[in-house]
This record gives C-alpha cells, sequence and structure tokens, in this order.
C-alpha cells in the first residue's frame, strides 16, 4: 500500500520554477492542474496544506526586474506585489472545486515562540476542520536575516512538523534526487540521508529560485524526524498523485524515522536557535541516550553561555558532541553557583528533552 493512500494530511511545497513560465507569468494552465489534484486529495480523505513560491518571483516581473534583487529592500518589495497576486490566483483555481483558500504568511519567529508556534497549530487545524485549503508562504515583506527561514524547502518541513502531516511532497523541476555520481537516475527511495546520499546533491542555478537540491535534502531531514515521510518529485506530471495513489513509484521517497520525535517535543526539535550550551558526564551522557532519563544536575560538568528558565540550551558529551537540546528549569548562574544545592534535581525534563 502507498504511503500517501495512507495519509490524513499532506503538505504540498510547490517551487518558483513549478508555478511560473518565466519572470512574472504565472502558468496557470498547471495551477489549475494542480487544484484539480488537490481537489482529488481531498476527495479521498487527504487534508491538504499547499506551501507556495512565486511571490518574489511575480513582483519581480510586476517591477519589470531581470534578475532576482540581492538588496533586502527590493526583494520585501517584489514580494509585496507578488503576493496579492499569487493569492488571488490560487483563489481563482479553486473556485470551480467550490474550495476556499486561507493566506498564511509566517517568518521563522513564529515558530521559535512557543506561543506563537501553538497558535500557528491551531489556526491551520481550525481551517482543516472547515474545508479550507491554507497556503502558506514566508513573509518576504517583513523578513529580515535573522527571521528568514532561508528557502520554502525549510519552511515546508518545519509546517509539515508543526501540524503533525502524514507526508512532505516537495515538488519542483526535477524528477527526484538524481544518481549524478552513479546510474544518472533517479533514486527511488532514501531510509537515511547519509553522506552518500548527502553527495548526490546540487544547488540551483534558477534566476528566481533559492536553495536546490541540497536545500531539500536539510527539508527532508527535518521531516523525517517528525515521522513524516518525504516525496521529491516534479511538479510538473499531471498525474503524479493519481500514481502514487495507485502505488507507482515516482520521485523520490525519503522514509519517516522508525522513533519519531513525539508531538510535545517537537517544538523544541526545530528551533533552529540555541541560547547555550550545558556539557556533562559519560554517565549522564549513557543515562540520557540509553535510558530515556531526563538530565540531573549531579551530571552537569559546566555551562557556557548566559541563558534563562524556558530556555532552549544544547546538550554535550564531555567530547563536546552536541546529542540533544532541552528547555532548562534553571538559569544558568544558579545551576553554576549553587550546583551543590541541586544535586538531585531535575535541569532539564526528559518530556523537554530532544536527541539529535
Amino acid at each position: 500500500m502507498s504511503p500517501l493512500s495512507q495519509a490524513k494530511r499532506v503538505v504540498i511545497k510547490l517551487g518558483t520554477g513549478v508555478l511560473t513560465s518565466g519572470i512574472g507569468d504565472l502558468d496557470t494552465d498547471r495551477i489549475v492542474v494542480l487544484c484539480q489534484q488537490v481537489d482529488k486529495l481531498r476527495q479521498q480523505g487527504i487534508e491538504v496544506i499547499i506551501v507556495s513560491s512565486g511571490a518574489v518571483g511575480l513582483g519581480m516581473g510586476k517591477l519589470c526586474l531581470k534578475r532576482r534583487p540581492k538588496d533586502l529592500a527590493s526583494l520585501q518589495a517584489c514580494a509585496a506585489v507578488g503576493q496579492s497576486i499569487l493569492i488571488n490566483t490560487w483563489q481563482q483555481g479553486f473556485d470551480p472545486h467550490d474550495l476556499t483558500v486561507a493566506q498564511i504568511l509566517l517568518t521563522r519567529e513564529d515558530l521559535r515562540a512557543r506561543h506563537r508556534h501553538n497558535a500557528v497549530f491551531n489556526t491551520i487545524e481550525r481551517l482543516l476542520a472547515k474545508g479550507v485549503v491554507p497556503i502558506v508562504n514566508e513573509n518576504d515583506t517583513v523578513s529580515a536575516a535573522e527571521i528568514k527561514f532561508g528557502d520554502n524547502d525549510t519552511l515546508s518541513a518545519l509546517l509539515a512538523s508543526v501540524s503533525n502531516a502524514d507526508m512532505l511532497f516537495i515538488l519542483s523541476n526535477i524528477p527526484g534526487l538524481i544518481d549524478m555520481q552513479g546510474s544518472g537516475e533517479v533514486v527511488p527511495r532514501v531510509t537515511a540521508i547519509t553522506p552518500e546520499i548527502e553527495a548526490m546533491a546540487q544547488g540551483t542555478k534558477q534566476t528566481t529560485s533559492v536553495g536546490g537540491m541540497i536545500s531539500k535534502l536539510s527539508a527532508a531531514k527535518i521531516a523525517q524526524r517528525a515521522g513524516c515521510g518525504v516525496l521529491i518529485g516534479s511538479g510538473q506530471d499531471p498525474e503524479l498523485f493519481d500514481k502514487l495513489l495507485l502505488g507507482e513509484s515516482v520521485g523520490t521517497y525519503f522514509e519517516p524515522s522508525d522513533v519519531p520525535v513525539k508531538s510535545h517535543k517537537r517544538w523544541i526539535a526545530i528551533q533552529d536557535h540555541t541560547h547555550g550550551s550545558i556539557t556533562i558526564d559519560s554517565g549522564a551522557v549513557t543515562a540520557i541516550l540509553e535510558h530515556g532519563k531526563s538530565l540531573l544536575a549531579a551530571g552537569i560538568l559546566k555551562c557556557t553561555d548566559l541563558f534563562e528558565v524556558g530556555d532552549i540550551v544544547q546538550i554535550c558529551g564531555p567530547d563536546g558532541k552536541v546529542i540533544a537540546h532541552g528547555m532548562v528549569n534553571y538559569d544558568q548562574e544558579r545551576i553554576t553557583n549553587n550546583a551543590s544545592t541541586l544535586e538531585n534535581n531535575v535541569v532539564i525534563h526528559r518530556d523537554h528533552l530532544v536527541l539529535l
């Protein structure tokens, strides 16, 4: 049985190259076909969230730019112009199917802060319950370097984790992960992203795009950890989802982790920024990795950088290798200066600890 036929919720990420026929020109025929495919999935009982690129490229066309701007203000201007065109085109594509779309624009900070992370989840849940198709994109009009996802591949993987999706589709103009150094064929299935798999990745050279296969593999890692299967394939295939429902091998399928991060820990798992680190002894490493224990103060060797109660920190073994991320119950000063009074206290509870 195909993974798609068993899925209840999927995220579909569509690259600029899939949605446009040139700078500033939306491929409306393809969007019509994609809307038809989404409607078929919904009729199968599968909820669909779309991550749609294209706003910057559309803005470039309207502003008569031939190359993707390098300065932030120009990129934001392109996004501001293009986003309204993009969402209106999606609504027009879904109108024949009596489906309503909802625009969700996110920055990285929306998923870093726990209350905003929860708000994103709750909003998506309510929209899907109402039969709405969420159309998600990065909020490029306000995103600065420190709050950017970097590319929509990463955004789609984080969204798949947040929304508890069963599958993530990363669709572009390429048919899948190609073994360029070997057979030259599409790799049909990947159980783990090894250095050999990563060596197959190459960046993009498209004017309106960001990322390439390197970013897609990075995104696949994020989604896999959340227990989400990933398919990298061609968004130009009008029968892609039909084939997958029939069990055909299309694109490259990345199997989800055998032991996915639990739902209540996913906010910690997707954090890309930590506030410091705690180095622990070998006994504490064994307790955490092999026995699923919490981190007690007695196992701590040292703390680096200042962190507060509730911050996410790295947990390192005595060799300096990062083994986990966790949310601390005490600040750095108290752990460092009052270690003897905390000896049997839980510094990071196992329910707030994610192994890497």
